[in-house]
This record gives structure tokens, sequence and C-alpha cells, in this order.
């Protein structure tokens, strides 16, 4: 089944494939930057983008991992929206192939896929989201109730974003902290200090907040293999355990027709464009980033939607990709704010602080979902409006866990600054 392969008058024909945080960013950057100089289309193998980074705070009443329709998203920025999941792309026929057998042209493809999780030990419970909710909060029960009397996060190697494991540990003990003094809670990490990402700063106080919470911390240590209640470490060592919480690897989609390396990610320039070929970009976890975090996806589509806008002729010159990671860290009870600027995934430039370092202060940082997001999900954000705005604008005002209360409505001010 195929399409009308003519161009559109409306300019540049651009097919951007994928849902998450980089396809919406480089959808709404596009339309914002180019305007009508370009001619959008949005597929997604699901109907919905969900708010994900707000996964480990549901067990504990303290945030929602809502969901958007695309449809709805994409036709407020002019753009068709195509229920499909990829299949495979002639790059010499600028054409896409979906498993329900459409054919889509293109003249340029922006490939926004994402990575897929999967599970690294097989025994206990692998969070990967909002999916996971449920099982988790089962897992507290169990725990409430004394059915289990020892607890182990996990971050295996090769995981490209640890912050959920410590935002989930630090909840967790500040929840059975007032209800029970009976869980042993223990921490491993692969990194040499936690979220050690974020440099010495933030490793410092993070570590002084789990020896607080009473959560012990196996740093340096990678989990191998769990079986029989037995966390295998290596280069040495055994954890026993009684539940088990371990955050997924993530591995790339290889696509017919589009280069990958062997865990299937693909590797970009600084502009986004794929290695090797002229008309397709690539943005978020499906490149060979080494850091896969939302805020970063965003920076990548950015940097994508300026080179394709230049193509079709706005008025524009392109920046290139500069990675800056900018972490809320969760704690059950006064949220970490963290920043760094980051090359090659090793920390600079780190800031870690008890105030927001962005406005409004949410878990993802974007330039243009962020305003979308807050008119129209009209969230509240718990703190005051800094007096010195942040250089980029987030996505939705949510209010934190400062005060573990429920989301409530309320109105948002977006503020729009430098990058």
């Amino acid at each position: 089944m195929s399409r009308d392969t003519s161009k559109p008058p409306n300019g540049l024909r651009v097919l951007i494939v994928g849902g998450g945080v980089a396809g919406l960013e480089t959808m709404m950057a596009l339309r914002a930057i180019a305007e009508e100089r370009v001619d959008i289309e949005l597929v997604a193998p699901e109907p919905q983008f969900w708010y994900r980074p707000l996964a480990v705070a549901e067990p504990f009443a303290a945030g929602h991992a809502g969901a958007f329709e695309l449809a709805g998203v994409a036709s407020a920025y002019g753009t068709r929206f195509t229920l499909g999941a990829l299949a495979s792309v002639e790059p010499e026929r600028h054409i896409v192939r979906t498993t329900n057998g459409l054919e889509l042209p293109y003249d340029v493809l922006v490939l926004a896929l994402g990575a897929r999780p999967e599970q690294a030990l097989k025994e206990g419970l692998t969070f990967r989201g909002p999916a996971d909710v449920g099982a988790f909060s089962r897992l507290l029960f169990a725990l409430e109730e004394g059915e289990a009397r020892s607890l182990v996060f996990a971050i295996p190697s090769a995981t490209a974003w640890p912050l959920p494991a410590y935002e989930l540990a630090l909840m967790t003990a500040k929840h059975l902290g007032d209800r029970t003094d009976e869980v042993r809670l223990a921490l491993v990490t692969p990194e040499r200090r936690p979220l050690a990402l974020f440099g010495a700063a933030a490793s410092d106080a993070l570590e002084r907040l789990l020896e607080e919470r009473g959560i012990a911390l196996h740093a340096g240590k990678h989990a191998v293999a769990a079986a029989g209640g037995i966390l295998r470490l290596a280069p040495t060592g055994e954890l026993p355990f009684d539940r088990l919480v371990s955050l997924p690897r993530l591995r790339g989609q290889p696509i017919p027709g589009i280069p990958h390396d062997r865990h299937g990610f693909v590797s970009t320039d600084a502009s986004g464009r794929v290695r090797g070929l002229d008309d397709v970009y690539a943005a978020g976890d499906i490149t060979s980033f080494p850091v896969k975090q939302g805020g970063l996806a965003a920076q990548q589509a950015d940097a994508v939607a300026e080179s394709v806008a230049a193509r079709a002729g706005a008025p524009i010159t392109p920046q290139p990709f500069r990675p800056v990671l900018r972490g809320l860290l969760l704690t059950g009870g006064a949220p970490a704010y963290l920043r760094s600027e980051i090359t090659g995934g090793s920390g600079e430039a780190s800031t870690v602080a008890a105030e927001p370092l962005w406005w409004p202060p949410a878990k993802i940082v974007g330039r243009y979902l962020a305003p979308f997001l807050a008119e129209h999900v009209g969230l509240t954000a718990a703190s005051a409006r800094p007096a010195d705005p942040c250089a980029v604008v987030v996505d939705v005002a949510l209010k934190l866990a400062t005060d573990r209360a429920a989301v409530e409505p309320g109105s948002v001010t977006s503020v729009q600054g430098e990058r």
C-alpha cells in the first residue's frame, strides 16, 4: 500500500518516526522554526505519549505518569499522525515501510524510536516505567506486612540512566521509615560513586542521603546474576535478598536499511544526521550517545530540527548538540536539582542545589514540548519563579514530592530564554 509520492505544496516533506520526547520535540521545534516551509508527518506504534519519569513517584502517591493522545498533539501543530510501527527504510527511494503495509515517502526522515528495555536479571522486578507501578506497589505492601525483610535495588551494567534506582530506593526508605524499621535496604551500582555523571558534589550529597536513610551502598559492583535469593556481584561478592528491584538494560532497535552498531544504536554527527546517509537524522535513545535521558533527547531533537529547518530555507544558523544534563532527584523529602555539562558521558561543570536550577522545576527539560504540556495540562509548581529563569524551557510544572501530595490542577507560566 503506497501513498502519493509527489512533493506536497507546503514545502520539505519531513517524516518523524517515534512518538516519545525526541519525536514530539522535533515536530514542535520544526513547526516553530521552519513554520510552513515543512510538511510534517508523525508516525508512532502507539497512540499515546507517556510522561514516564514520574512513574517512580506513583507507588508513593507523589505524582502520576499521565498519557496524552498523539493525534491531538500532532493536530495542534499542523502535523498528520499515522499509527504504525516501522518495518524498514529504503534510503535510496526515500521510502519508509510500516508493519501494516504502508509505504510513506519523505524528503527528510527523522528516527526517534527510542530503545527497547530488556530484563538484565532473571529474578526480581525489572522497573521499566508505568507498566511496573502496580508490581512495585504490591512489593511495598509485602514489605509493610512483614512478608519480606530485605530489599536490594540493582543498577545493572550498561544501564544508560541510573537515577530512577536512587529515587525508588530513597522514596522506599522514607515510606517504610514511617511504618516499619525492620526492612534492610541496599543499592548496588557499577558506578564508582553514586550518580557520578553529575560530578563529585552530587555524589557527596547522595552518599550522605543514602546513609541517613539507612540504605547500604555497594558502589563499583556489577550485578551479574540473581538466583535463589542471592545476588552475585563482580568482581567479587554476594548479597542476599528477599526482594530485588533492578533497572532494565536498553537495546537499540535495528532497522533494515539503516546502519547501526552491534547493540542496535545509530551513530550520528553533531547535527543528528545519521552517518553515511544524507537525508536521515536520529535523536533520542535510538542514537549511540551513551546517556539515555529525556532532557538530552530533547536537546538532540532541537539540533536535528534546526538543521532540517535550515535545509527548508528557514533563516537560522543550526547549532550542534552540546549535552547539558539536568536531573530532578525525587527523594520522598526535599528534591535535589542536579546539573552537569557532559562530554561522552563524563561529568564536568557540575551543580547540585536544593532550589530549582531551571524553571518550571520538572523532570524532563525541553524547549518546545514544555510550553505545550504546561498549557494543556495546567499543573502548578511548588516553588516560586526565580528572579533569573533557567536558560531553557522545561516541559510541565509538576507539584513536587516535597509534600507528597497529589498533583493538583492550576495555571502555568512558561519561560523562554537562551538555549
